[in-house]
């Protein structure tokens, strides 16, 4: 199993556009992320920064890094994009984070 964390910044006044549209995710998006490895994607809002905080639980042998080739996963940024951060091709401005504390309680190092 592997974490990635990152951040992504949503512009001022979208917290519940963007808790709606996630509230509202497409089933074929929400197979995609499953058929990739993704076990548990998790989004926090620091609504005072609008900052968006995720971590995402993948399965041994993932395949995230090819979902941004994939049509669904193109048309969620660009339905996106009017509320966030982007890059020109509708992608996410995404700031991977570097874990630099874990407590798992009965886990052996």
């Amino acid at each position: 199993m592997e974490l990635k964390a990152f951040r992504m910044n949503l512009f001022p006044g979208q917290h519940q556009e963007y808790r709606r549209r996630h509230d509202a995710l497409w089933p074929e998006l929400g197979q995609a992320l499953a058929d990739a490895g993704v076990l548990d994607y998790r989004i926090f809002l620091d609504s005072d920064r609008h900052t968006l905080f995720a971590v995402m639980q993948l399965a041994e042998g993932h395949s995230v890094d090819d979902l941004p080739e994939l049509p669904v996963m193109r048309r969620w940024w660009a339905h996106m994009a009017d509320i966030m951060d982007t890059h020109p091709d509708d992608s996410p401005v995404v700031v991977d984070l570097e874990e630099v504390f874990a407590f798992v309680p009965g886990a052996t190092s």
